[in-house]
């Protein structure tokens, strides 16, 4: 996404030239920030904060976005900073330690301010009216792109609360501190097969990709079409195996396989 939006060098020099007083106002902007969330009836409600602030709450929050208003002051164009932005987009999901969950529309309009924000700092800093336009590209460019890596975390988060079965996946060996756990619950719908609820689980948890799942490309030819479509899919990685209720998918009913309320997906690494 970051080549996508072409995110150039004079969008980057501009922003950088705008990065002072953005930073001398980063404070004001969360503490305002806050103060008009407390201020909306709306998102009072969703921060559960309509009769009063809940002040361990508000500095959870407050530190949160200040180390975030930090980073992205920084420009963090890092693997780990996207990781981080999709998790932002899980708690936003209800994801969190405090399991609040923020409609979509409220984290995109929060990008919508930020910028704003970012505009009047530089006005009222009275920066040139050519490096705040440049700049505002960059920063607009920026910007959205840690939107579509928070809102990918965020739907990701939601579908795999929906369905209505619970299956367990248990993971082994070298995935249980990746994961930070070995005992999880995915909720899929009636009929699906072994395939989606592996898919849902290694979308949620997209740091056990690179150990365990291989991209190749599958072309597709459609009736319906005047060309032939290339998808990625993920197979496993040589050596991995992957039992339901006991049984080793890759040698009996492969991963078409329905899958049941309370079935049990054991995933081992190779050399366990």
């Amino acid at each position: 996404m970051i080549r996508f939006a072409d995110i150039n060098n004079a969008d980057r020099e501009a922003m950088a030239g705008s990065v002072e007083p953005l930073l001398l106002r980063a404070t004001e902007l969360v503490i305002k920030t806050y103060e008009y969330l407390r201020s909306v009836p709306e998102t009072a409600s969703i921060l559960g904060w309509e009769t009063g602030v809940d002040e361990a709450h508000l500095e959870e929050r407050r530190r949160f976005f200040s180390i975030w208003v930090s980073r992205t002051l920084g420009m963090d164009t890092s693997e780990e900073f996207a990781r981080y932005l999709f998790r932002a987009g899980q708690y936003h999901a209800g994801h969190g330690p405090r399991r609040i969950h923020t409609p979509a529309d409220y984290v995109t309009g929060s990008i919508g301010l930020v910028l704003s924000a970012f505009a009047r700092y530089m006005a009222e800093a009275q920066l040139p009216a050519e490096l705040i336009a440049t700049a505002m590209s960059g920063w607009s460019k920026y910007l959205t792109v840690q939107l579509n890596q928070m809102l990918m975390g965020y739907q990701v988060a939601r579908e795999f609360e929906q369905g209505e079965l619970a299956v367990h996946i248990l993971v082994y060996g070298r995935l249980r501190p990746i994961l930070g756990g070995k005992d999880f619950i995915v909720h899929t719908h009636r009929d699906s097969c072994a395939s989606v609820l592996l898919a849902k689980f290694f979308n949620y948890y997209p740091q056990a990709r690179a150990e365990a799942l291989e991209r190749v490309w599958s072309s597709e030819e459609k009736n319906d079409s005047l060309w032939v479509e290339v998808k990625p899919k993920y197979v496993a990685l040589p050596g991995w195996r992957v039992l339901l209720n006991g049984r080793d998918l890759y040698y009996e009913g492969g991963f078409e396989t329905p899958v049941k309320a309370n079935d049990e997906i054991a995933i081992f690494p190779p050399g366990r």
